[in-house]
């Protein structure tokens, strides 16, 4: 009972002055009335015993407020809530009971937040390791072999050692592409932009990359646009874009041609990378920007693929404050467009 007393007076403490003033405009309150500043000792006696009871019921009330807070604020830290609803505060403490609902949902947010990332953080160290054992398994079984006297056969030698050549050169495009999507991410990559000749930039693009498509007799085609027209953007990483983009159609198409289309618009150039290639159904359309998602595991792997371009050229598009769309038919082939501003 007294701890409780106590307890209570102790939660009151902050209204001990607000009490004084009003104490001291009682009494001065009464000699102003009175006359006199001789005060009856019972209603000294009186004004502490009220002092002090209103203190207490003050401080009870206060002291459960706190306690509701605390309770709540221990709910949410255990998870007894499931939805902002469920937290109920008394009628006094409804502005309180918002700011509560808020932060329980802002908390919940962040869980979620962080169990992505952590699922993402796992499955992205998953892909990495196999796609890392892959050429090294290869590299490793390729030279055992020559080891192990392969070595002398001039009819297998080179052969191996070619095969070990090209997952050397996919080891290092991995890695390349790893450190290129660490770079964007972490925001380390930094962008020069500037305006340049998107023509000019064209053509020597597709003049450099013709040989890739001639190796597979297939057309790469570049649409002129207005010499005149200047677009904004940062020309290294545009070019990775590209790149990327044009490989991608070069992979999946077997026969007939790769078109790239730069068309003026009102307050943008739209470029586009056409092929008439398998195409991507239209279940994979949402996730090919995934990081390692291929559409064709298989083909991918056997072509060279370290699965990251398509992850690479949505990053850095969005750094241009664009966005990357696709049109797909199976069978048909696939288009990829962007837009820069003019």
């Amino acid at each position: 009972m007294w701890s409780d007393i106590k307890s209570n007076l102790s939660s009151a403490q902050v209204y001990v002055i607000e009490l004084l003033i009003i104490n001291l405009f009682i009494i001065l309150l009464i000699i102003i009335i009175v006359g006199s500043l001789a005060l009856e000792e019972w209603l000294i006696i009186l004004l502490i015993f009220s002092s002090l009871i209103l203190l207490y019921f003050l401080g009870r009330k206060r002291k459960r407020e706190f306690e509701e807070i605390k309770l709540a604020i221990n709910n949410i830290r255990q998870n007894v809530y499931k939805e902002p609803e469920d937290i109920k505060l008394g009628k006094n403490l409804s502005i309180i009971e918002n700011d509560v609902k808020q932060m329980f949902e802002k908390v919940k947010e962040d869980i979620e937040s962080m169990k992505r990332l952590q699922r993402a953080r796992s499955e992205f160290l998953g892909n990495v390791s196999h796609e890392l054992r892959t050429p090294i398994f290869a590299i490793q079984g390729y030279l055992e072999t020559l080891l192990g006297g392969a070595i002398n056969d001039d009819k297998v030698n080179k052969y191996f050692l070619e095969k070990a050549n090209q997952h050397t050169v996919s080891l290092n495009n991995l890695l390349n592409d790893l450190i290129d999507i660490s770079m964007i991410e972490s925001g380390e990559m930094r962008m020069s932009f500037r305006y340049f000749k998107i023509n000019d930039y064209m053509k020597n693009f597709v003049n450099e990359t013709a040989h890739f498509a001639n190796e597979k007799n297939l057309e790469l085609i570049y649409h002129p646009v207005d010499e005149r027209l200047q677009l904004f953007g940062d020309k290294d990483r545009l070019r990775q874009v590209m790149s990327n983009l044009v490989q991608n159609a070069l992979k999946y198409t077997e026969k007939g041609k790769i078109e790239v289309f730069v068309e003026e618009e009102e307050k943008s150039g739209k470029i586009t990378v056409k092929d008439t290639g398998i195409g991507i159904p239209r279940e994979d359309l949402s996730r090919i920007f995934e990081r390692f998602y291929r559409v064709d595991k298989a083909r991918s792997r056997a072509e060279g693929g370290t699965g990251l371009g398509l992850a690479i050229v949505k990053h850095i598009v969005e750094a241009h404050g664009s966005k990357v769309e696709v049109k797909s038919k199976v069978g048909e082939g696939t288009e990829f467009s962007f837009r820069l501003k003019k």
